[in-house]
């Protein structure tokens, strides 16, 4: 079984073979990164990791046993309980609930570790994939119109609710 880990410098050349190998199947349903992400992999990968130690953000990679990226999970603009949950998974590994297990994994992750209630995300309205797994995981259409880079898109959120104990009677 594949491990969510949360993002380190020395995921950088994995991380960038898994973009560089995926790029296209991206682009089919989200918008492209562009020529310049992947010139300035490096400075990005940086800004992240910098991101990720001040707080505003938390990204984690599925990684299989041999140390292949198979997916990103990213939860960005984190504050006040919220964040923005954004993922892709590399195209052979779609299809085998990986993305649906490593969302849910997240779901605990922000409860247990980043102090997160409520997640949003997005997806433009032709990614049937992640606008399934989004709806497997509970996420719920908000109806408010979306658009991500030009491409029309559906916007849902999660309310995340802590596990409590059952009470006694009053």
């Amino acid at each position: 079984m594949p491990e969510l880990q949360r993002l380190r410098a020395d995921h950088a050349p994995a991380l960038l073979t898994f973009e560089r190998e995926n790029r296209a199947f991206f682009a089919a349903s989200i918008p492209d990164r562009g020529d310049a992400y992947f010139t300035d992999f490096a400075a990005r990968h940086e800004a992240l990791l910098t991101e990720q130690a001040a707080g505003t953000c938390h990204f984690h990679l599925l990684v299989a046993e041999a140390g292949e990226v198979l997916g990103r999970f990213n939860l960005v603009d984190a504050a006040n309980g919220t964040a923005d949950l954004g993922f892709r998974l590399a195209e052979k590994a779609t299809g085998r609930g990986l993305a649906t297990s490593a969302v849910r994994r997240i779901f605990h992750l922000c409860g247990t570790t980043y102090a997160l209630t409520t997640l949003r995300a997005a997806a433009t309205v032709t990614n049937t994939a992640s606008r399934a797994v989004l709806t497997r995981t509970g996420f719920v259409a908000t109806g408010e119109e979306v658009v991500l880079n030009g491409k029309r898109g559906v916007g849902y959120v999660r309310e995340l609710r802590t596990e409590t104990p059952a009470s006694g009677p009053a």
